[in-house]
């Protein structure tokens, strides 16, 4: 996710007035095996097609029905570009990182071990501060559930901290997450992105045995209107401007570069 916020004082410890950039599902297997097809298709906001097989074996995989999965992740050389521009344009990205890889036979790959290139290039960068590590759960998903339906969109089993699985669950995901980013990347990691904005009073129990200080989510616990005491929330509704690594993987750095462009000359004339 990307996203322009006023008040950064609130969220990481980084100049204010400088835009902010946080991408989301790095690492995750979600970009692959989260499948699901359009139905709907409108024009000016008004329904034209609708299309009830979009789910249906391969439909969901092709276009125009393919909604998200799959894409591939992002190379090193990828990064050396977008860790490039986000230099030249000042920013400090949020680069938000699922901490293991979930395969076709429910095995946990950690992120470092599956994608050694990539890991090394975002350690390097959030060594010498030039990025921030934020924990984005410890698979994106319901293991066990995550593989694609022949009938159907699978898309809710990938939303990993649902208040209705153990709480047992919660804390091995919280914590083993924590334990793979902070071993790998030698420091602590303070921010956590819940995988489709979806926590609940667990998931914060959870987080408290850690040293998570901020959640930023679109949703706050959806089991729970209880006021966190050790732990902020950021609401990313406000003043934000969202995306995936599936966005930069698709479009590419010359589409992000323009959307800085006019993200900074949009702030710029507030």
């Amino acid at each position: 996710m990307l996203f322009i916020c006023k008040n950064l004082s609130n969220i990481t410890p980084i100049q204010n007035n400088q835009m902010i950039i946080r991408i989301d599902d790095i690492g995750a297997s979600t970009k692959k095996f989260n499948q699901h097809g359009k139905k709907l298709f409108k024009w000016k906001d008004f329904p034209v097609f609708y299309f009830p097989l979009a789910n249906f074996w391969f439909f969901k995989r092709i276009w125009p029905f393919k909604e998200w999965a799959p894409y591939g992740e992002l190379t090193k050389g990828e990064w050396e570009v977008l860790l490039k521009i986000f230099k030249e344009s000042n920013m400090k990205p949020i680069i938000a990182i699922t901490a293991c890889w979930v395969d076709e036979k429910n095995n946990l790959i950690p992120f470092p071990e599956k994608f050694p290139e990539e890991a090394d290039i975002l350690k390097r960068a959030f060594k010498n501060d030039e990025i921030i590590i934020a924990n984005h759960g410890l698979t994106h998903c319901v293991v066990g559930k995550h593989l694609p339906n022949f009938w159907k969109s699978n898309r809710q089993f990938h939303r990993e901290f649902w208040p209705y699985l153990d709480e047992k669950i919660h804390n091995e995901h919280i914590m083993k997450s924590q334990e793979i980013l902070e071993k790998y990347f030698e420091k602590p990691i303070e921010v956590f992105v819940p995988p489709g904005n979806v926590w609940s009073k667990k998931t914060y129990e959870a987080l408290k045995e850690t040293n998570i200080k901020k959640v930023m989510s679109k949703n706050y616990m959806l089991d729970s209107n209880e006021k966190m005491e050790t732990i902020d929330f950021i609401d990313d509704k406000k003043d934000f401007f969202n995306l995936h690594d599936m966005e930069l993987k698709v479009y590419g750095p010359k589409w992000l570069k323009e959307k800085i462009a006019i993200l900074i000359q949009k702030d710029n004339n507030q």
